[in-house]
C-alpha cells in the first residue's frame, strides 16, 4: 500500500486541491469524501461505478425472486392465509 500525506489549505469555499501526483495515480475526475468522525477519507470514484459492481455479489444470498416469494409466504402465514 502506498501511503503519502499532504497538508492542504481549505479555501473559503470549502475547496482543497488534490496534489497532481495523487490525481495522476488515481486517474479519476470524481472523489467521495467520507466523514469518519475523527478523520476524513477521500476515495476515488470510478468513471464506471456500476460496471465495477457487476458480479461482485454473485452467489451471495438468495436470488431476489426467491427472497420475494419467501417474504410473501411469511406474510401470508402471519395473516392466516397460508
Amino acid at each position: 500500500m502506498v501511503e503519502t500525506a499532504h497538508v492542504m489549505t481549505v479555501s473559503r469555499n470549502g475547496q482543497v486541491s488534490i496534489p497532481a501526483e495523487t490525481r495522476a495515480r488515481w486517474n479519476t475526475r470524481q472523489v467521495v469524501v467520507v466523514d469518519l468522525g475523527d478523520r476524513v477519507v477521500m476515495r476515488p470514484v470510478s468513471g464506471e461505478p456500476l460496471e465495477e459492481l457487476r458480479g461482485k455479489y454473485a452467489g451471495r444470498g438468495p436470488r431476489t425472486d426467491r427472497a420475494r416469494r419467501d417474504a410473501r409466504r411469511h406474510d401470508a402465514a402471519r395473516q392466516g392465509r397460508g
